[in-house]
């Protein structure tokens, strides 16, 4: 729905507003939100204008284009450099790595081909069934499932991931124990919400006093999530309640987090600079090996980067800095040509914040 009805109603998100405003006045409140579409919503309809200034909504590690380590995107340069064939999503396409990046690999000759998803992979490789076709499969709850069917349904010899998938909740952990962070409630990614429900919030919202909202897409989802979360906190609770109930149930995709525990095992995993964080990654199961391209492929000793001198990508993803903050914002790091992670893709909170902003 736009325009004067549904979730774009000037005159609901008005009184959302003004009770936001009711509730906050006169409180330090924190809010962190873990999606960088949530991101792009805030920032592109300017909500964090609307809010009273002792409320504070700060971005976290919600792109996981962002988030994947530097490590990860060596091994995919790497295999490109043996010349098979690699297929990804667009978002990664530029993600600086220690020394190149995908895009550049592709100037100098490498085989590499944006996709829109796993089964478009699957179709380059029966075509192709001379030469390793390998997906970088990068993201988090949300498209894991699509993979993990894929890996079920036998795909081609020739076919293999590259997986660098990340599991959202572990993340939030880490968040918490960040000394002086102080967060007071989640708003917890739409998508991934509606793959493991909210009751997966339950617990975290209990264990750390923090209530969770799931929201979903739209500026009032936003703003009502806000609301709920100023709720919570005026009557003394810490739940995982849902917002977005057009999509996510409490006990949320039953079918897709089978395919998740049938092709997949959840180790400790990566980020990129944040570094390991215990039970935070989908790793293909020994079944699946054959597909699985760390095993598949031999790879050279690393010493990756994750950042690059001066990059602060590390500190925006945590919400600790503003992409302003950092020097290198619009000048030395652009959309064209991205230096950090965070300018790369659609939910990065560097590159919203670039489109969003007057330079």
């Amino acid at each position: 729905m736009s325009g004067s009805t549904g979730f774009r109603n000037p005159r609901y998100a008005e009184a959302v507003t003004k009770e936001i405003k009711s509730r906050g006045e006169g409180k330090q409140i924190r809010i962190v939100h873990v999606c960088g579409t949530h991101e792009d919503t805030i920032s592109q309809h300017g909500l964090r204008s609307l809010l009273p200034k002792d409320i504070s909504l700060v971005a976290g590690p919600g792109c996981p284009v962002c988030v994947c380590a530097a490590e990860d995107v060596d091994m995919a340069i790497e295999l490109a450099r043996q010349d098979h064939i690699i297929t990804t999503f667009g978002d990664m396409f530029k993600v600086p790595s220690t020394e190149s990046s995908l895009a550049k690999e592709r100037t100098k000759g490498a085989d590499v081909r944006i996709v829109y998803g796993i089964s478009e992979a699957i179709e380059i490789a029966k075509k192709n069934p001379e030469r390793e076709v390998v997906f970088i499969g990068v993201g988090f709850e949300t498209t894991a499932p699509t993979m993990a069917l894929e890996l079920i349904r036998s795909p081609p010899s020739n076919f293999s991931i590259l997986t660098s998938l990340k599991v959202v909740p572990p993340a939030m952990d880490l968040l918490v124990k960040i000394e002086g962070f102080n967060v007071d409630g989640f708003i917890t990614p739409g998508h991934v919400s509606a793959i493991v429900g909210t009751n997966a919030f339950q617990s975290f919202a209990e264990k750390n006093n923090a209530p969770c909202v799931a929201a979903g897409f739209e500026p009032l989802d936003v703003l009502e999530a806000i609301r709920m979360i100023l709720v919570q906190i005026d009557e003394g609770r810490a739940d995982s309640e849902n917002e977005y109930t057009r999509v996510v149930r409490p006990e949320g995709n039953i079918a897709a987090q089978k395919v998740l525990e049938q092709a997949f095992r959840i180790d400790d995993a990566p980020w990129r600079g944040l570094g390991i964080i215990e039970g935070s990654g989908y790793f293909i199961r020994e079944e699946y090996a054959e597909y699985d391209a760390r095993v598949k492929f031999d790879f050279p000793e690393f010493e990756s980067v994750d950042l690059l001198p001066g990059c602060r990508c590390h500190e925006v993803v945590l919400g600790m800095v503003d992409p302003l903050d950092c020097k290198l914002f619009g000048k030395r790091c652009t959309p064209m040509d991205p230096y950090g992670p965070c300018m790369v893709g659609h939910e990065g909170t560097c590159r919203i914040r670039h489109e969003n902003v007057d330079l």
